[in-house]
């Protein structure tokens, strides 16, 4: 893959959000948490183009848009929007598919209940740029 044919590459990851991870009351987990997420489908975005790790190197914009809470179902997504000779600009989200409810918010529900999702609810965006290697240079 090189150039124009990156742009539109899309990768995505889902992780259960553990119980741990809870950070504030009402089982809130901070926005961290899905920044790190980030990381991770960037850094397959980086392997898949450049057959490298690549660095972040920056976020232009992040939105906090709904509560990301323990015992979430959460998918990060990277979307590769433009390509420059070493950079490359990622538009992410995060969406909640699967939520966990404790048996006090939802009556006659035990603590372990939790649903799929009708609709994701879309609980970050952002648009960052990583860097990847200058291409090795064939030998002469």
């Amino acid at each position: 893959m090189t150039g124009p044919d990156l742009e539109g590459l899309t990768v995505t990851h889902r992780r259960y959000v553990p119980y741990s991870h809870a950070h504030y009351a009402g089982d809130l987990v901070d926005g961290a948490y899905v920044l790190g997420l980030f990381g991770d489908v960037a850094t397959e975005v980086c392997i898949r183009t450049d057959n490298d790790e690549g660095l972040f190197a920056s976020y232009s914009d992040v939105q906090f848009r709904a509560p990301l809470r323990a015992g979430d179902v959460v998918e990060a997504t990277a979307t590769v929007v433009r390509v420059g000779r070493r950079s490359r600009t990622l538009e992410f989200e995060a969406r909640v598919v699967c939520r966990g409810s404790s048996g006090m918010s939802t009556p006659g529900k035990g603590a372990s209940a939790a649903e799929v999702l009708g609709e994701p609810i879309i609980v970050v965006t952002a648009t960052g740029t990583v860097v990847v290697p200058e291409p090795a240079r064939p030998k002469l």
